[in-house]
């Protein structure tokens, strides 16, 4: 965090987040490099964090990879500080969106979950997904959630706490 120049602690959640939505919390970063390597994330990629925060995973898997990356986060103070931050790093492959990712047309063939909601909010976030997986074969990366949709195979870790789905069928 403080190569990258995240402050020490997080900061506190805004009031009135969306039903279903999980307040801030940093994703571990044995959990991102697991994925970086194990899904593996190339530079020709295109990662979407869903849920991303102060943009710790966005950035730093640019950074090992030279994948584009975008962060889509719900809290908008989140986003400013991960745009400053990014921008202080001179970080141009990477972005942030300040929308719920239930409401945003989602691209990239990538894509990271670290407990961004739950409920009908992740039910319509899987709706999103789907709609790319009916365009290319995806990549899902979840920590510390399981996802039991039928167009969604999962693959072996050795991180205990990371899940790895390839998009199979046309969902």
């Amino acid at each position: 965090d403080e190569a990258l120049g995240l402050p020490p602690s997080p900061p506190p959640d805004l009031p009135g987040l969306p039903q279903g939505a999980v307040p801030y919390l940093p994703c571990g970063v044995e959990e991102i490099l697991a994925m970086v390597s194990e899904a593996p994330l190339r530079a020709g990629d295109a990662l979407v964090d869903l849920g991303s925060g102060l943009g710790r995973v966005v950035m730093l898997a640019h950074l090992l990879t030279g994948a584009r990356a975008v962060g889509v986060e719900v809290q908008g103070h989140l986003v400013e500080s991960a745009r400053r931050h990014a921008g202080a790093l001179g970080l141009d492959a990477v972005s942030f969106v300040h929308a719920n990712a239930a409401d945003v047309e989602l691209d990239g063939s990538v894509f990271f979950l670290y407990a961004p909601c739950n409920g009908e909010l992740l039910e319509r976030v899987l709706g999103r997904l789907g709609d790319v997986a009916r365009r290319r074969q995806i990549i899902v990366a979840c920590v510390d959630l399981e996802l039991g949709v039928p167009w969604l195979a999962r693959r072996g870790s050795r991180c205990a706490s990371l899940a790895l789905y390839d998009s199979v069928t046309p969902p």
